[in-house]
C-alpha cells in the first residue's frame, strides 16, 4: 500500500488479535497483488499492456470500474483513473524539477476515461492508455479488510488504518471513542487536530508527502487530467468523515481537485470535513 499500515483491535485476546491481523494482511496483500501498478504480473499490468485488446476481468474489477466511472461523472472529468500516465512527466519527490511543457502535452492524448470500454467480464483500453487504481485502491482495501474483520468478530471494534485512510468497524464495548489525529502537513508526526470516532470512515488527501517546490511555489501531486498540471489554489490537506473509507477518500480527493472551490464542494456534500490551507 506504499504506506504504514496498522490494525487496532479492542480486545485482550491475543489469539483473536493474531487471527484478525492475519486476515487483514492477506486481504490487503490480495488487493495489492491484483491492482497495484507497481507489479509486473497482475491484472492491472495485463490491462495496461493490452494495446487495445480485450482483457478478461471479474465482478470485483467491474465494481471498481463502475465506482471509477461514478467518480468521473461526479467530478465532471476531473477524477480520471487513466490520468496516471502523467507520472511519466511528473516526479513528486520534493525537488524543484518541473517537467517540460512538451512532455506534459505529449501525454494528454493518452488520457480519457470516456474512451475505456468495460463490462462484467472484460475491459478494452485504447493503445497507449494505462489504468491507475491508486486514487481508490487503498481506500477500497481499507473497507474490504474492515468488512472481513467485522464478519469474523461482529462484537469487537477494529480500526483499519492504511496510511491515514481509516475505517472503524463498530463502537467499542466500553463506549469509549477511538482517537485519531489529523497530521500537520508541515510537520510529519505532529497532529493539528484530534478527532473522536466511534464508527465509520475517515480519509485525508494532501501534499504533505508528494510535492515539488520551485521559485517559492509548491506544486501538489493532485493533477488536473484535463491540463496535465497540478491543481492551483487547493488546500494543503483535506480530511473527510463518511460512512465508509472509500466514500471519504474520494470526497477528499475531489475537494482537492476543485481547488479554491474545495470548501464549497464539501459543504454541498453534507459531510463532516476539516481543511488545512
Amino acid at each position: 500500500m506504499a504506506s504504514p499500515c496498522e490494525v487496532l483491535i479492542d480486545t485482550t485476546d491475543r489469539q483473536l488479535a493474531e487471527q484478525l491481523a492475519a486476515v487483514a494482511y492477506f486481504e490487503a496483500r490480495r488487493i495489492e497483488q491484483k491492482y497495484s501498478r507497481y507489479l509486473s504480473d497482475n491484472l492491472c499490468s495485463r490491462i495496461n499492456l493490452s494495446q487495445g485488446q480485450r482483457v478478461a476481468s471479474d465482478d470485483e474489477t467491474y465494481r471498481l470500474l463502475c465506482f471509477a466511472d461514478s467518480c468521473y461523472q461526479l467530478s465532471e472529468g476531473l477524477f480520471d483513473i487513466t490520468s496516471g500516465v502523467l507520472r511519466q512527466a511528473w516526479k513528486f519527490d520534493g525537488s524543484d524539477r518541473l517537467p517540460e511543457a512538451q512532455q506534459v502535452a505529449a501525454l494528454l492524448p493518452l488520457i480519457g476515461w470516456q474512451q475505456v470500454r468495460f463490462d462484467q467480464h472484460s475491459i478494452i483500453l485504447p493503445p497507449g492508455f494505462e489504468l491507475d487504481f491508486g486514487g481508490i485502491g487503498k481506500e477500497y482495501a481499507v473497507d474490504a479488510v474492515a468488512t472481513r474483520c467485522l464478519h469474523l468478530t461482529p462484537q469487537i471494534s477494529v480500526v483499519v488504518n492504511f496510511g491515514g485512510d481509516i475505517q472503524v468497524t463498530r463502537p467499542r464495548v466500553n463506549k469509549q471513542c477511538w482517537h485519531i489525529g489529523i497530521e500537520n502537513p508541515d510537520s510529519e508526526g505532529d497532529a493539528v487536530r484530534l478527532l473522536r470516532i466511534t464508527q465509520g470512515g475517515l480519509a485525508t488527501s494532501g501534499d504533505a508527502r508528494r510535492f515539488l517546490y520551485k521559485d517559492g511555489v509548491r506544486y501538489s501531486h493532485i493533477l488536473n487530467p484535463q491540463t496535465g498540471y497540478p491543481v492551483a489554489d487547493a488546500p494543503r490537506s483535506v480530511t473527510v468523515a463518511a460512512d465508509h473509507c472509500v466514500q471519504a477518500g474520494i470526497l477528499a480527493t475531489l475537494a482537492l481537485l476543485k481547488g479554491k472551490q474545495a470548501e464549497e464542494f464539501l459543504n454541498q456534500q453534507g459531510v463532516m470535513f476539516w481543511l488545512q490551507a
